[in-house]
């Protein structure tokens, strides 16, 4: 059976359309989807549209919410740390999702790193076209679409990435609009990294140092989004739905909103609350925890409003075998997954577009 892209492609090629020849002229004016929408354009271009079923959803119930954890006196309340911790097991079963508030990163270290993306890629399209690359082994990127060529339909979204840890780029290797932002906040989000996978351990039952010592805090990926606004919202997405390829991920969101959970079969609003960060399960924990905490599919839908921004931190390594922790499991609880290299499942991940209901994951089901 022919994919949808490929479908496409016949049909506009049988219009005239050289589907193509128009992604390549995309990819090579390096000026990504805010390019277009700076061009005036009123309709978006084909390779970015997805079926009409894809992208409409129903309201959000009030009754589904994803959780809130308030994080204050975690460290020094014997009593308020318990509690954090049966929220964060019960947010990770049942959600995958929850947001965090009073967790130590100031405001202005937040505000500030928004405000630096913004000014990357609001900058002269000159100066961004330095950093324009599809080579994934760079440790500062920007692109729009780095699998456009695999893709059934692109997002509708550019993206300026950093490989933070290990090995992380020299100062003058990251824009100088937002070098030191970024240095700030990276610091700032490791140390919040740690005290969450610290408390997601407990949540396993395990010590507090288990996924840190197993190396989970060693690899740090930070992918700024920035989601121009869309004159078809209707017609294409921000992000399409997917898993994240890592044990956590801590997501920083603006006010203007478009991060959706799929849960219960329907896609649930993750609305935006000032000074909070988004938090979710990747596909690594779910494999680790054996399927005890969920690695939830996520989406990000287009908006007339804009532009959205977005800053996504991916902890995650790929050097090592794993598979789920043998302190979880017995006879009544057997392995669920198959001890898998990450380098297999990454590659997979990465060039293997999730659809049919199956996640790359899923491929390593035992």
């Amino acid at each position: 059976m022919e994919s949808s892209k490929t479908q496409l492609d016949l049909v506009l090629k049988g219009s005239g359309y050289d589907i193509e020849k128009e992604i390549k002229a995309f990819d090579e004016s390096k000026a990504g989807v805010k390019g277009l929408v700076d061009s005036g354009i009123v309709k978006i271009p084909p390779f970015f549209v997805v079926p009409e079923n894809v992208v409409s959803s129903q309201p959000t119930p009030a009754h589904l919410q994803i959780p809130v954890i308030d994080l204050k006196d975690t460290h020094g309340d014997p009593v308020r740390h318990e509690k954090v911790i049966q929220e964060i097991r019960s947010a990770l079963e049942i959600w995958g999702f929850f947001q965090v508030v009073n967790h130590g990163v100031s405001k202005a270290i937040m505000e500030g790193m928004i405000e630096g993306v913004r000014g990357f890629h609001e900058e002269k399209n000159e100066v961004k076209k330095e950093y324009y690359t599809r080579d994934v082994k760079k440790k500062v990127t920007y692109t729009s679409n780095t699998l456009i060529h695999k893709t059934k339909a692109a997002d509708w979204k550019d993206t300026l990435y950093f490989r933070m840890v290990p090995d992380s780029p020299h100062p003058e290797e990251l824009p100088v609009v937002c070098r030191e932002t970024t240095i700030n906040y990276t610091a700032y989000i490791r140390g919040l990294g740690d005290t969450l996978l610290k408390l997601v351990s407990e949540a396993l039952g395990l010590n507090p140092d288990h996924l840190i010592e197993f190396g989970c805090d060693k690899g740090l990926k930070i992918m700024c989004h920035y989601y121009p606004p869309c004159p078809e919202p209707n017609r294409t997405l921000g992000s399409k739905s997917h898993t994240d390829p890592d044990f956590l991920t801590i997501l920083m969101q603006d006010h203007i909103g478009g991060l959706q959970v799929f849960h219960q079969n329907q896609w649930i609003d993750v609305s935006p609350i000032p000074g909070a960060f988004v938090i979710n399960g990747g596909d690594l924990l779910q494999l680790i925890s054996n399927g005890k905490f969920k690695s939830a599919e996520h989406r990000v839908l287009a908006n007339h409003t804009g532009p959205r921004i977005s800053v996504a931190s991916f902890f995650a390594i790929y050097d090592r075998l794993c598979g789920p922790i043998k302190e979880l499991l017995s006879d009544e609880n057997p392995a669920v997954y198959k001890e898998v290299p990450l380098m297999e499942y990454i590659a997979q991940y990465m060039w293997k577009e999730q659809d049919g209901g199956m996640t790359t994951l899923d491929r390593f089901r035992l």
